[in-house]
Parts: structure tokens; sequence; C-alpha cells
């Protein structure tokens, strides 16, 4: 816990991404949608209007610096809480503090940082002050607010939604960094724009990491005789020989990547499930997760169309299990292809849930008497599995018995699709259905 005026003055060096930190609207980048003129925040913070909110957004976007500047622009205290280190003790001082700055006629924005890691109790603890104005909390998240924010609390915040920053903002970013006196503006720095934006791209929307990694490249230029540094192609790629990407293994990028795979399988675009795939594994993902949810998508998407995929996919798996990564990527990409080329069936999917629904749903009718289980003689005596049909007994392998309750007769789950291999089944059944109905209707 901390309590600052605006910024605090540090004696020892700060990083660039501190020293630049804006201390007006003006000077902070992207977030148009929310900051631009005429845009819903912008007004509130110059309106001073603002109230509890909340942020969510990707590392690096600038939802600590935002809070800040809505803190000076509206003259209120700041309190700088982190989420990590701060327990009921620590919220209670700092609501005590809220409520003597309060009686002084001054407000306090209290910013906690990664507001999701605080459990249920932790975030309770905020609920009377938020409501009787004690203070104005603004926290801070990447994680989906609606999943990690306890639903009182939420219910009394805005959320804004912040993005990742754009390659030209990033790009912009960088040059004031070299020109302005807090960064590199009292040296004389040699860097075409092409540099620039590979380090924007490379930042993949975090401003912290491009301007950390822009004062790598010119902290190891090579300096002239006159003093000037010129930063090189070299440099820049020795600096950025591997890209940090942006996945939190327990966070929304975490769905929606799996979501864009199993769904560009589904659309059988083995290009697009590669790729999608390769954004998991390079970001740290379990290969045997992947492999999981691919022998999923072999049941779910393919079934009976190609009742090989599910073997692929199990055998994926194993060879995931045994090898690990970077080897087994390979046997992923196989499966993947193998599940984005194969015919599609959701058939299976569509029995289940069905099926479930009923299950749920219906009463629960006992198990018809034919076909229960009889291993004792009371249970015989009590009629169960009389009157069962032993279909190996028959001369087709087959029997007109109803397996299904009276209620749910006739009821049909299971319908084949003619893609694949499931156009056999399909034929399969409907032969089966017909002889069925032959038979009862001798009977």
């Amino acid at each position: 816990m901390q309590q600052t005026t605006f910024f605090d003055d540090a004696q020892a060096p700060q990083p660039l991404a501190s020293r630049l930190r804006p201390a007006r609207l003006e000077e902070f980048v992207g977030q148009t949608h929310l900051l631009g003129p005429g845009k819903v925040l912008r007004r509130l913070v110059e309106s001073d209007q603002i109230s509890s909110m909340i942020f969510w957004g990707p590392p690096g976007v600038g939802k600590t610096t935002l809070a800040r500047i809505i803190a000076g622009r509206t003259r209120s205290a700041f309190i700088d809480f982190s989420a990590v280190t701060s327990g009921i003790k620590e919220i209670r001082t700092v609501m005590q503090q809220a409520e003597d700055n309060r009686r002084f006629g001054e407000r306090t924005i209290v910013f906690v940082d990664e507001i999701h890691r605080f459990n249920k109790a932790q975030q309770d603890a905020f609920l009377p002050f938020v409501e009787k104005g004690s203070i104005i909390l603004i926290g801070a998240t990447t994680e989906n607010p609606s999943f990690e924010v306890n639903s009182a609390l939420l219910s009394r915040c805005k959320v804004f939604v912040l993005q990742a920053l754009k390659t030209e903002d990033l790009t912009a970013l960088l040059r004031r960094a070299i020109a302005d006196e807090r960064g590199f503006g009292g040296q004389r720095v040699h860097m075409p724009d092409e540099l620039l934006e590979a380090i924007a791209v490379f930042a993949n929307g975090d401003a912290r990491t491009a301007l950390s990694t822009l004062e790598m490249v010119i902290l190891n230029g090579d300096v002239g005789g006159d003093g000037a540094i010129t930063v090189t192609e070299e440099t820049v790629a020795q600096c950025t020989s591997k890209r940090s990407l942006l996945y939190d293994k327990k966070g929304d990028g975490h769905y929606d990547l799996i979501s864009a795979l199993h769904k560009s399988m589904r659309n059988s675009d083995p290009d697009a499930s590669v790729y999608w795939m390769a954004r998991m594994l390079e970001g740290g993902e379990d290969p045997l997760y992947i492999a999981r949810r691919v022998t999923r998508f072999a049941s779910e998407d393919v079934g009976l169309a190609d009742p090989r995929a599910l073997e692929i996919a199990v055998a994926a798996y194993q060879a995931c299990h045994f090898i690990g990564m970077p080897e087994c990527s390979v046997h992923l990409t196989q499966a993947v292809v193998y599940m984005a080329m194969a015919p599609k069936s959701n058939a299976l999917y569509v029995a289940y849930g069905e099926a479930q629904k009923d299950a749920q749903s219906q009463i629960a009718e006992p198990v018809p008497l034919h076909i229960r289980n009889a291993p004792t003689a009371l249970m015989k005596q009590l009629d169960d599995g009389k009157g069962y049909q032993y279909a190996h007994d028959m001369k087709d392998k087959l029997s007109a018995m109803e397996c299904l309750p009276e209620s749910l007769r006739e009821r049909e789950y299971y319908r084949p699709t003619e893609e694949g291999l499931e156009g056999r089944y399909k034929a399969r059944l409907e032969e089966i259905k017909a002889w069925k109905r032959k038979a009862r209707e001798a009977q």
C-alpha cells in the first residue's frame, strides 16, 4: 500500500517506462474509444464525475497510469493498493485512511492492481465503503471481471475495456521516447523508423515491453566518436530474438485461442488450425491440454463420419505424453490437420445433448423389467429380466424388444448424416429400424 500525490520522486535511476509515464490525458497513448474527444470516460474525467470503475485489459496498456492521471485530474488522494501483497488488515487500514481524508474534504481514489487476485471476502471488504462513497475504487485486471470479481462489487463499478495498443500507437510512443528529455532527448540517437516499427510489432500491444526493448537496444547501440548512438538492425534482432507472446494459460487468451483452434478445425481450415495451435504452444500451453481438446473434437465434430479421427487424436495424446515439447508439436500438427480435413458430423454431440435434456427434465422412470439385471433369486421372483431377448440367439441378431422407458418410446436421439463413413451407419440404422417395425407389427 502506498499513498502518493501524483508521482513519487526517486533518486535512483528509473526504467524508461517509468520516466515516460504520462501525467496528462493528452500524453496518454491509445484507448481512443474511451478517451477520444467526446468519449464517455474522457467526459467523466473532464467533468469530475467519476465513480468506481474497473479497467479490464491486457498488460502494458496503461491501466495504472490512467488511474493516476484520473487522480491528478480530479484532485483526489491516490492510494496504490496491490492485491498480491495485501489482505483484510491492509484493506481496513486503507479504509480508515480514506475516512480521515473524507473528514478533511478530500476524495480518495483507491487503485487496486490485479483485483482478480482478491478472494470474495477481501472484495466484500470494499463494499460498504464503495456504497457510502468513502472511496472511489478503481480496479485493474487482466482477467474477465464477470468471472473474477464478485457480483455485488461488480454491480457497483463501471467496467471499461482497454485494448492492446496498435503498432502505430507504439511506434509513436517510441519516437517520443527518443525525443523527450525524460527519455533519450538529451542524447543523439540514430535509429531508422523501420526499426522502431519492428520493436512495436515485437511488443505485441504492450507499451511497457516496447519501451523496455527500446531502452535495451539504445544501451547496446554503437557509440561513435562524437558520442552519437547508432542502433543497427543486428542489435534490434538480438534484443528481440524471441517474441514474448501474450498468453495467460488461465485467462481469456487461453479460452479465446482454444476456441479459435476448435472453430478453425470445424471450418475445415488446416492453415488457421495449425496457426492457432502454434500460438498456444509457443505461448507455453501444455501440449496435453491441446491434445485433450483435439480428442474431444474428434467425437464432437467428426464422429462416425470418420471413426479414425478418434484413433488419431488418442495416438497424438499418447505421443505428447511420451516425448513432450518441442518434439510432440509435429504429432499435434498431424492430428489437427487430420481433424480439419476430415468429414464433419455433430450427430453424436446432438444425440447426447438431446438425451441429456430428457434425462434431466423427464420423470426418472424405472428401468423396464425385461432389461433389468437379475443376479439373485429374489430379483427373478420380482420379474427382473423377464422377457429379455438375447440378440445373439436371434437369426438376424436383432429383436423387437423396446429398451427405452414407456414415456420416451420411439424417441430418436442419434440422427446420422450422409458425411463420410457416417452414410454407411445411416443406411444400417435405417435397415435396423425397418426390421424392428416389421417385427413389432407381426407380434
